[in-house]
């Protein structure tokens, strides 16, 4: 593949002649407002049929590079080519290597989809059916005493996934007009009896609706229940049986047991229960604080450092965000937008596409009158990085939120460098 950073003066006819690629594919592979107007910064997929692609490698005790050629059905000089500064001798646990290989990793992914309106959210399950391993249909949430009830009506979008052959899964959150609601959450969990009603009311959702799982999005739970929402999880997963269940958990870098958002997550004990957690690897910078990267690498590295000595690796899914805020500098109020919009506008506003390094992520500044703002959000460079990420520690995958935001340059790359099973 090829990452095209646009330098000041070219256009978009110089940089598909250079690399022989029709205009035309350019502009949709990037989702680009025309072909007309392109910025410096701007950062553009290339695609192509590579044979071989670079994939990273973290060494595990009694590697060698014979057995990783074996593996990776490649070369030891091929190996020692793209590492000319390790010493083969000399390897050690933790090590990171670049591997050149044929072989694609598999992954399983998850789109979180909110049928707001059910013919645009068919028209999106059937646009990514073969991105998707899982669509987690964000319609419930549950009542006082536990009971589970529809948000928003998820009949056809469940008979197509079943139909394209995308697991569904019955996503439900404690969510209210006021937002994410602790205390609903905490008194439910408190009671064995509110749990009973809450296991036996998704039970016949899942059934009715014929869903393979539940993916359950419970925030904010208070850290005194945290035994409680244990006990609730081990109660699902022996009422939901071989039915996949999934469990979205906020990130931490270390336990933090009495913190009012993360500490109701026991990571091993939920690592123990679920089939799948995925970490919300996400909102490193959030609305209404400081202008900050949506989520900057160093940071999903450290969580799923801290996640997988935790919890095994093949259960384990991050999050990635397939949007990115528009911060007003005066005040911090925020906006959020797809990270096609974010890319567009920056073309829209003619200025120039920073990257930071540390973080792998673009960013931009622009101008609304006299107020200054500021723009993260995500390209086909961080989304290089985080797949790596994904590969190098071998997690089950990756969850996206959510498929009602345009991402072009994502789908395009993830098809082009997995196997999504």
């Amino acid at each position: 593949m090829t990452v095209h950073v646009v330098q000041k003066g070219e256009s978009l006819w110089q940089i598909a002649n250079q690399y022989q690629v029709p205009v035309s594919t350019i502009v949709e592979v990037n989702g680009l407002p025309s072909a007309n107007a392109i910025i410096p910064g701007l950062g553009l997929y290339i695609p192509d049929e590579a044979i071989v692609q670079i994939r990273p490698y973290m060494v595990k005790a009694g590697d060698m590079f014979w057995q990783l050629a074996n593996r990776f059905n490649t070369t030891i000089e091929a190996i020692l080519q793209a590492n000319p500064r390790i010493d083969p001798s000399q390897l050690y646990i933790g090590q990171r290597l670049l591997i050149p290989t044929p072989l694609k990793p598999q992954i399983e992914t998850l789109g979180f989809i909110i049928p707001y309106s059910p013919q645009s959210a068919l028209t999106i399950l059937r646009t990514l059916s073969n991105s998707l391993t899982y669509i987690a249909v964000v319609s419930y949430s549950f009542t006082a005493q536990g009971y589970a009830y529809v948000l928003l009506d998820d009949t056809e979008v469940v008979r197509e996934s079943n139909k394209l052959g995308v697991t569904p899964l019955l996503m439900i959150r404690n969510f209210t007009s006021e937002g994410f609601d602790a205390e609903l959450a905490g008194n439910v969990f408190a009671n064995p009896v509110y749990r009973r009603n809450l296991i036996d009311s998704l039970l016949r959702f899942v059934n009715e609706k014929e869903y393979d799982g539940v993916s359950l999005d419970i925030e904010f739970i208070p850290p005194a229940r945290r035994r409680e929402f244990n006990a609730f999880l081990n109660e699902l997963k022996a009422a939901l049986g071989p039915r996949i269940l999934h469990v979205n958990v906020h990130a931490k870098t270390e336990d933090l047991p009495t913190n009012r958002i993360v500490g109701a997550y026991d990571y091993q004990s939920i690592g123990a229960i679920a089939d799948v957690v995925a970490v919300m690897t996400i909102d490193y910078g959030y609305p209404g604080g400081p202008p900050n990267p949506v989520a900057p690498l160093w940071w999903m590295d450290q969580i799923v450092r801290y996640a997988t000595s935790l919890i095994d690796s093949r259960k384990v899914q991050i999050a990635f965000p397939l949007y990115g805020y528009d911060w007003r500098v005066i005040d911090n109020t925020t906006t959020a937008l797809s990270v096609n919009g974010a890319q567009n506008q920056a073309i829209s506003a003619n200025t120039v596409i920073e990257f930071n390094q540390v973080a792998a992520s673009p960013w931009y500044q622009h101008w609304k009158e006299t107020e200054k703002h500021i723009v993260w959000f995500e390209d086909i460079r961080s989304y290089q990085e985080k797949y790596n990420l994904v590969d190098q520690y071998q997690l089950l995958g990756v969850t996206y939120w959510q498929l009602n935001l345009p991402a072009p340059q994502n789908w395009v790359y993830l098809n082009n460098h997995f196997i999504v099973t």
